[in-house]
């Protein structure tokens, strides 16, 4: 009966403290609850690259990310259905959520062509031809099995022409209710299971009009949560950051806010003392196999020199085992010699950090204390000379 019980528990989200604008909560999921401010590591193609499940699991994350264009083409939706979902296929019980799959079409390029039924491209692995519409994302999501999913949407490179953004913004809120629609029915078919949910997406690049009209659409059109979508994609961090200070006031509060692809530490601060609940991006298991750190005491380029004779452990701080165990000598070594363990090391520190970061956020919010603890926690890890590393 527990089971049963806990398989069609309801999908709610709960604010536990608020310090100014940023919150703390919960986002309740039959599969879990996942503690916010929540940075969700990518898992793009069923692993987040270098790194087991349950290194992720033990890192501290409560839900991680699948790529809907990735798992369609490679090994296919309807395949990881037969196989028991993407949770059982890839040994994560936690949450799952899904992107749209819009992100990675709209960046095909000449491959690919925009209508308003949906996007006709190219597979980047074999250049057979594909649909993806609002109906065929939501399609492939429940099949997936995903806890949170997201609507299709148009995602333009920024910068660009005000008429090309307000298409692609009236495009996407088209696209949201085509979105709702095929989840509704996904629904009521058992495609989708009680309990999970579908985001929608606030686009509208940088233009505070367009995403006020964008964010005010969506919520008539009352989604469980709102992702803040278009952004990180070249605009920079100060216009990112005063996009999302004047869409998040248009948001619902009593519903979960996610922006999606970001980012560093910097941004991850900024964005939640403005209220986000939610991130992802691939910067920890991107840098680490690049060969750089994100440690307590700023980041470090491993591949420096200056590291080849020091002992020290690569963050004598952290609670990763990797951290303090293995010396910056031997990590500098791996990575120089371009061995497999540096970049699962790293990968691994890197994981760890930002699941870090976002529990002490959520501890200074719980105790009142979140600007103290930003200004510290920036001036040790972002303002650090290392971060200027060749």
């Amino acid at each position: 009966m527990a089971a049963e019980a806990k398989a069609e528990a309801p999908f709610r989200f709960r604010r536990l403290a608020q310090d100014g604008k940023a919150r703390r909560g919960e986002i309740v999921t039959p599969r879990g609850i996942i503690r916010t401010p929540a940075f969700m590591p990518v898992g793009t193609v069923a692993t987040v690259k270098a790194l087991y499940p349950e290194q992720v699991r033990d890192a501290g994350a409560d839900i991680l990310l699948g790529n809907t264009y990735h798992l369609m083409l490679r090994p296919g939706a309807e395949r990881v259905a037969k196989l028991g979902g993407l949770h059982k296929f890839m040994r994560w019980e936690k949450p799952i959520l899904t992107d749209s799959g819009g992100f990675q079409v709209m960046s095909l390029g000449k491959i690919r062509k925009i209508t308003e039924e949906g996007v006709a491209f190219q597979s980047h692995l074999d250049g057979s031809r594909h649909m993806l519409s609002p109906e065929r994302s939501i399609e492939i999501q429940c099949l997936l099995g995903a806890d949170i999913q997201m609507q299709f949407d148009e995602c333009i490179e920024l910068p660009a022409e005000r008429k090309e953004v307000e298409r692609a913004m009236e495009l996407s809120l088209r696209w949201a209710e085509r979105s709702k629609r095929a989840f509704e029915a996904q629904l009521a078919a058992g495609g989708a299971r009680p309990g999970q949910a579908l985001f929608a997406i606030v686009q509208g690049g940088t233009d505070l009009e367009l995403r006020r009209r964008s964010a005010e659409a969506l919520v008539a059109m009352n989604f469980p949560g709102y992702a803040v979508g278009g952004l990180a994609v070249g605009e920079g961090h100060e216009a990112m950051i005063a996009t999302l200070g004047e869409t998040l006031p248009h948001l619902p509060a009593d519903k979960p806010r996610y922006l999606m692809g970001v980012g560093t530490p910097l941004d991850l601060i900024e964005a939640v003392r403005l209220g986000v609940d939610m991130f992802d991006c691939v910067m920890p298991t991107r840098n680490g196999r690049h060969g750089y750190a994100f440690t307590w005491n700023g980041p470090l380029n491993m591949r420096n020199s200056k590291h080849a004779e020091d002992p020290a452990p690569l963050d004598a701080l952290s609670s990763c085992p990797a951290a303090r165990d293995y010396s910056r000598a031997y990590v500098h070594h791996l990575i120089k010699s371009g061995e497999y363990l540096g970049a699962m090391i790293l990968s691994w520190v890197n994981t760890v950090f930002y699941q870090e970061l976002m529990a002490a956020m959520r501890s200074a919010i719980e105790e009142g204390r979140f600007e103290a603890w930003a200004e510290e926690t920036k001036a040790r890890i972002i303002a650090n000379p290392q971060a200027q590393e060749p």
